[in-house]
């Protein structure tokens, strides 16, 4: 059950003023004193309050700056994805504020619970592996902030998401290995709780569903290539062995690959990879990665064009939009 928002007359009740004293001394009004707005500031903060823009008497000023929220930098995807929003973003006119959670789900909660609602005019949110309490994100909704979630996005909240398509992207990348003549499948997936996870773990099953196939065994862990190694180790200790893996994404994969060559299995002939993401590096690895290509930098601009929307206008609609991806075909997947 949400708790209820402290209002401004909950502070003016605090403090013995009036309403109208809280509401001037919020937009700091030449007719309110220095010392009555610190102190209707700092009991705001102490009674968690979090301003109604809509609410009347209190109308907020557009700051024309965005927040940011998004697990990591380091990688191509999310480095591509801000350079969507960026560039929509400064095309309109609006400044980009970057907050990392370092793929934390704490981290995330103390970010967006601090986030000043008075210096920005909306965010744009990539939740956690970890996360599974939404509250801080349905806090900032109940106080009418703009929100749109991208790439990684929540089951429950009604909000505007931009996504690639997951689950058609998984059943092209299972079709190819079937094509290619590879009938062992197994998949290396990505953390439960996701969203992304769970469309491309469904398209891959169904995929092979469709060609009465079995799967050949289905792993959950990190994105990192680090967890594609001990992935794929699990999976080549027990018999029978697969002889394709369809990677949640690149790195994974190249994990994968490093340890399948390192061990002297013929990536291609002997265990065809394909992976989701078509980062640069799946270009220069030996054998080249077969990947599903995702349209990050769309997705960055997208999303920020759809929060400026909703920034702009309070009754614009909620959206739900999935882009295409592309199926990339290099070594990995060709057996001589």
């Amino acid at each position: 059950m949400t708790k209820r928002l402290t209002t401004i007359k909950d502070i003016a009740r605090e403090l013995g003023i009036s309403v109208a004293t809280v509401s001037r001394a919020m937009r700091d009004t030449y007719d309110v004193s220095a010392e009555t707005r610190r102190l209707v500031l700092d009991t705001a903060g102490k009674m968690n309050y979090r301003p109604n823009f809509n609410a009347t008497g209190l109308v907020k000023s557009g700051t024309h700056k965005i927040a940011v929220v998004i697990p990591a930098i380091t990688n191509y995807y999310f480095s591509t994805v801000i350079t969507g929003i960026q560039e929509y973003a400064l095309e309109k006119n609006y400044q980009v504020m970057l907050y990392l959670t370092n793929d934390s789900a704490y981290w995330e909660t103390k970010v967006v619970r601090e986030l000043s609602l008075s210096s920005v005019d909306g965010l744009l949110a990539c939740i956690t592996c970890e996360t599974v309490d939404f509250s801080h994100f349905e806090e900032l909704l109940e106080a009418d902030m703009p929100l749109v979630f991208f790439d990684r996005v929540p089951h429950s909240i009604k909000t505007s998401m931009v996504v690639q398509d997951d689950y058609t992207g998984a059943c092209v990348a299972t079709e190819h290995l079937i094509s290619q003549g590879y009938s062992k499948i197994a998949h290396l997936a990505g953390p439960y709780g996701l969203n992304l996870t769970q469309q491309r773990r469904q398209g891959y099953i169904d995929t092979l569903k469709k060609h009465n196939l079995e799967s050949y065994g289905i792993i959950h862990s990190g994105f990192s290539d680090e967890n594609g190694r001990e992935d794929v180790s699990t999976l080549f200790q027990s018999d029978p062995k697969p002889d394709a893996i369809f990677s949640v994404n690149d790195r994974k994969a190249i994990g994968a690959i490093l340890w399948l060559r390192e061990h002297h299995i013929a990536v291609g002939n002997e265990v065809g990879i394909i992976g989701f993401t078509n980062d640069p590096t799946s270009k220069i690895i030996s054998p080249s990665l077969s990947t599903i290509a995702e349209p990050a930098y769309e997705i960055g601009r997208t999303s920020c064009e759809i929060l400026i929307k909703h920034i702009q206008k309070q009754t614009y609609p909620t959206q739900e939009i999935s882009l295409p991806t592309e199926l990339i075909v290099r070594e990995s997947t060709r057996r001589e």
